[in-house]
């Protein structure tokens, strides 16, 4: 770095900024399309057999007509976190509805070879204090994040009433008993006191629509449903010795092939990469955690402090020391030291600080450009890995052995130019009129996150009045912290939206939103209160100040982005200016909403 504006590359020749615009929007602009989330396919009808159970049978029980205190819909972290809370404070008739066969949400589903969390285990995994549990990896593998979804679910006691392999379809307030009832998939008809809805992002596979993708012969299967029958191994890393005389495509380039495709590239005789928009990959420097090391920072409370330093760092000027050190801190850092080289005058002027975070963005998309030079071997390979876009255009990925993987023989990287791959025959894929025939087709093409909600829940909440949760969001989601909707009493949502949104560390947002709600749950039962809603003029303001507020910096330039789903695939959606969070950042929000939650007095909402 010379100097604030003007961003250097790493052998210390300054970036041309403009030349680098033109370059994005370029890649920009060949990669949009007009049908947005429409170009992938929901996985219905004569798809359905792409979300079957690889994992656990399903066992047959009869239909539940009983009520609980609290019903949870959604067994992954924010279930789990939201459930143990509860289970602390005294309320034990708790029930988890969860559509897998366990508990674990989206690592119940991800078990594909090298999945593991791309956030420091220590911030990432919750309730590591409470449940006694050392990860044993900087970034730990899928199979210990699981296992640690069920010791969670075993120490608090979750499993005793919880309700796996079911899927609500039908959620409806009724106002004369002040209760929800609750119609599943499996003939339940039973009712809650209170629901808590934690359905999350993903966990609805999405396919690719891509003609002929159902007249492939061979054998398919997506990543969130890994059919290790077929590949041999397992999720633990044992070799795929069924792939070691297969021709295989993996189709799509984000952060699930980023793990997977290394562990591809050795099992298979060849493995063809089809490349739409190449991740940004930088380092990861994974490696075990010292016993002794972690015996001495795992003091009484240390895993809020550690996430607190987490988020601090991602707030610019909020945190001295930095305790975590991985990648996402790192462009924090960035971000501050450039801020800290503006004069005290300017860092107040919005104009000044978005061009203090793209010359520090630009400066690291170089560096990450510059590492695939320096480890791909074949230079044309090298050029069509680069990623040329702003780092947070797409969720950026941290892998050592990625990259690697294109110089392994048999490994082949198809790119697509943006366009994506052409169509699927009988016997293979097609790019630009070239035909690759495989024996395997598997789809690395991720979750639904820019669809309607009541299509990724699989239900739309009908509240009081008999309003549908759709038709009161139809402009927008409109909330009180991102938790309670006005209308839909003894109701909470658990998720990062309209609340800190901090995507960086996603079950930071669940356990502060499950230790909130379980301090407001326990409050209604200790004095006898059958309902608590918002009221409609605190949930106003609350959507009046995100909206005020900037929103977060990397969402200014969203229109610019290379099409994802961080930008609702390049289109415009007049309802996302709601998708933002607390206007002054994801640490200030976590402060603000413990003084709200221990005050004792829940401004803004109404206890009857």
């Amino acid at each position: 770095m010379t100097g604030t504006g003007h961003p250097t590359r790493p052998d210390g020749t300054p970036i041309d900024k403009e030349a680098l615009r033109r370059r994005y929007l370029r890649e920009r602009d060949k990669r949009l399309r007009p049908d947005g989330n429409d170009q992938y396919l929901q996985v219905t009808g004569r798809l359905a057999h792409y979300l079957e159970d690889p994992y656990t049978p399903r066992t047959e029980r009869e239909p539940k007509t009983d009520h609980v205190t609290v019903a949870f819909i959604g067994g992954g972290f924010a279930g789990l976190v939201t459930g143990a809370r509860l289970k602390e404070a005294g309320v034990g008739d708790v029930r988890i509805i969860e559509k897998g066969g366990d508990f674990g949400g989206t690592w119940y589903w991800n078990r594909y070879p090298g999945a593991q969390c791309d956030t420091a285990s220590l911030v990432y995994m919750p309730l590591l204090e409470e449940t006694g549990h050392m990860p044993t990896e900087k970034y730990a593998h899928a199979p210990e994040i699981l296992e640690h979804c069920q010791r969670i679910g075993k120490h608090f006691g979750l499993y005793d009433n919880a309700l796996f392999h079911t899927e609500v379809q039908d959620l409806r307030w009724d106002p004369e008993r002040s209760r929800w009832t609750i119609r599943t998939n499996r003939g339940d008809t039973c009712t809650a006191r209170f629901v808590a809805m934690g359905t999350g992002p993903l966990h609805v596979p999405k396919l690719p629509g891509i003609p002929g993708i159902e007249s492939f012969r061979g054998h398919s299967f997506h990543t969130s449903r890994w059919d290790y029958g077929y590949t041999g191994g397992d999720p633990t890393g044992t070799p795929m010795d069924g792939l070691a005389d297969k021709r295989v495509a993996i189709i799509g380039t984000g952060a699930t092939a980023v793990q997977c495709v290394p562990h591809l590239a050795q099992a298979c005789r060849e493995l063809y990469v089809f490349q739409r928009t190449p991740s940004s990959v930088d380092v990861r420097n994974n490696r075990p955690t010292d016993p002794e090391w972690f015996t001495r920072i795992a003091t009484p409370g240390w895993q809020r402090r550690w996430l607190e330093n987490f988020t601090a760092n991602q707030t610019a000027g909020m945190a001295d020391e930095d305790l975590v050190m991985d990648g996402w801190t790192d462009i924090a850092r960035r971000m501050r030291a450039r801020v800290a080289a503006l004069p005290p005058e300017d860092r107040t002027d919005m104009r000044k600080l978005l061009a203090a975070f793209e010359d520090s963005d630009h400066e690291k998309m170089e560096e990450i450009r510059a590492r695939v030079d320096s480890v791909v071997e074949d230079p044309e390979t090298a050029r069509q890995l680069k990623a040329w876009y702003r780092q947070m255009c797409k969720r950026p990925c941290f892998h050592d052995e990625y990259l690697q993987s294109f110089n392994v023989p048999g490994t082949h990287l198809v790119d697509t130019d943006g366009k994506g791959v052409e169509r699927i025959t009988e016997t293979g894929v097609v790019v630009a009129d070239r035909e690759y025939e495989v024996d395997c087709i598997i789809y690395a093409s991720g979750f639904e996150v820019g669809t309607e909600h009541a299509r990724r829940a699989g239900y739309d909440m009908t509240g009081r009045a008999g309003t549908k949760l759709s038709e009161y969001w139809a402009e927008g989601m409109r909330t009180l912290h991102g938790t309670h909707v006005h209308g839909f009493p003894n109701a909470f949502l658990v998720q990062p939206t309209q609340g800190a949104n901090l995507i960086s560390n996603v079950p930071h947002n669940l356990t502060e939103s499950g230790r909130t709600i379980a301090t407001i749950i326990k409050h209604a039962l200790d004095h006898g209160h059958t309902e608590v809603e918002v009221t409609q003029e605190a949930e106003d303001a609350w959507v009046d100040l995100l909206v005020s507020g900037a929103g977060a910096i990397w969402r200014q330039r969203s229109p610019d982005c290379t099409p994802g789903y961080y930008n609702n695939e390049g289109q415009p959606t007049p309802r996302a200016k709601f998708n933002v969070g607390y206007p002054h950042g994801a640490l200030a929000y976590f402060h603000y909403l413990d003084r709200w939650r221990t005050s004792g007095t829940f401004e803004g909402l109404e206890f009857r």
